[in-house]
């Protein structure tokens, strides 16, 4: 019940600093702790690991990504979906090497503070940034599986 509260509209937390995402990731780390009953002082990476919980910046990442791969796959509002562009879908980039993968199209920003932040932005750049394993998955339920194993991998270095 804890985590429902950080994880609700936490795609609109792209690209905020660092030290506000700490907030969040301390509320994480005391649920974890309540969950397995552990003490205040103990260490909460290891607890993370062993629910298998992502860190906050990973948890929007993962957001942001799965709203994307809905994005691209018609499973999402219209008005989402008009943000997102595939560069092979762009009469500019036919003649591109990456125009035959499944990136997407960057648009160009004035105010790198706000427009870096916008959803068709923000989520361009965390789904150029997945492996291409993750991003060719044929249904949601395989993307959000390989996605959660990569991001979680990067997470606690293994």
């Amino acid at each position: 019940m804890v985590l429902t509260r950080p994880d609700y509209g936490n795609a609109t937390l792209a690209g905020v600093a660092s030290n506000q995402l700490d907030r969040l990731q301390s509320v994480m780390n005391a649920a974890a702790r309540l969950v397995c009953s552990a003490r205040k002082c103990d260490h909460s990476t290891p607890l993370l690991q062993d629910l298998h919980w992502l860190r906050v910046p990973q948890r929007i990442i993962f957001k942001l990504a799965v709203l994307a791969f809905r994005c691209l796959h018609g499973m999402a509002a219209p008005y989402l979906a008009r943000e997102l562009r595939r560069v092979a879908d762009m009469d500019s980039g036919r003649r591109l090497r990456s125009a035959s993968t499944f990136e997407l199209n960057i648009p160009p920003t004035c105010h790198v503070t706000v427009g870096d932040r916008a959803f068709g932005v923000a989520a361009a750049c965390v789904w150029n940034s997945l492996p291409s394993d993750v991003t060719a998955s044929p249904s949601l339920s395989v993307f959000k599986r390989r996605l959660k194993t990569s991001l979680f991998s990067r997470s606690f270095d293994f």
